[in-house]
Parts: C-alpha cells; structure tokens; sequence
C-alpha cells in the first residue's frame, strides 16, 4: 500500500502525476508487476495509462458500475474512511498524510490474529505450537484510534 499524495480536488493531471511518483518509487521493483486494475473514474486517463504501459504493466478497466470487481481496494478505502478519516478532525493535507501514512502499515502488520485462520497470524506456522505471553505490550496509532498489543521482552 503506498500513500503518495492527498488532495481535496483530484483532477486528471494530479493523478498522472501520482502514477508517475509510484513509478519512481517502486524504481527496479516495477518489473514485479504486470496489470493494474482500476475503475473507470475520469481523472485516470490515457495519460495516467500509458505511464504503466511504458513500465509493461497492463491497466484494465473493471466493467461499469462493478465495485466487486475491485474489492480490496473497495475495501482499503471503506475501511479508511470507517476506521480512519471519519473519527478524526483532520486538519489539513498534511495532516490527512499523516493520518494515512501511518493508518496503511497498521493494516499490514503480521501479528494480528486473523478468526479465519484460528486466530493465527499471517506468517505463524499452524504445526507450531506458540509460547505463553508473559507480558503484553500496548501501543496506541492513528490518533488513538487503533490499539497494537505486542509480546513484551
């Protein structure tokens, strides 16, 4: 999940400008990628096409009116504003960064317990057995929003 840029009033060239950002940013790790999926808002032009098609990345539009053909980034973003920007008076771009930039990594952390997989993190082994917690550690992110619990020691 990379957080580029936050604008109020996205227009065409904003956005171009924001694939060409990734692009730099991703610099050798671009060639990990081969299609691009997006919806068919009028601010992603041809333009804002052709800056992946120059790394050999394949945009494909998703069918009209089809917000389940996308979904995790129909999710990322529900989950944001639900989560995230609603429960906070944000104060400006750079606060909304912030805010963003530090709400992305909570989504991606390894440890927390996930119910469809028996409350085992992404990355633990299920033959495994784990040890007993001695103490637990408690960090508040995203303005207090989140609550992070991590083994101690």
């Amino acid at each position: 999940m990379y957080i580029l840029g936050v604008t109020a009033h996205p227009t065409a060239a904003w956005t171009t400008q924001q694939a060409r950002q990734l692009m730099w940013h991703l610099g050798d790790q671009a060639e990990r990628f081969t299609h691009l999926i997006r919806d068919r808002d009028t601010k992603l032009t041809a333009a804002f096409d052709a800056i992946f098609a120059d790394e050999g990345i394949t945009a494909i539009k998703i069918p009209p009116r089809s917000p389940n053909c996308n979904p995790h980034a129909e999710r990322f973003i529900r989950s944001a504003h639900q989560e995230c920007t609603n429960r906070l008076l944000i104060h400006g771009r750079g606060h909304a960064e912030k805010l963003l930039r530090e709400y992305c990594p909570a989504l991606q952390r390894t440890h927390p317990p996930h119910q469809g997989r028996g409350q085992l993190a992404p990355l633990d082994d299920p033959n495994v057995m784990p040890l007993r917690t001695p103490c637990i550690q408690h960090k508040q992110t995203v303005g207090r929003l989140i609550n992070e619990y991590r083994q101690a020691g």
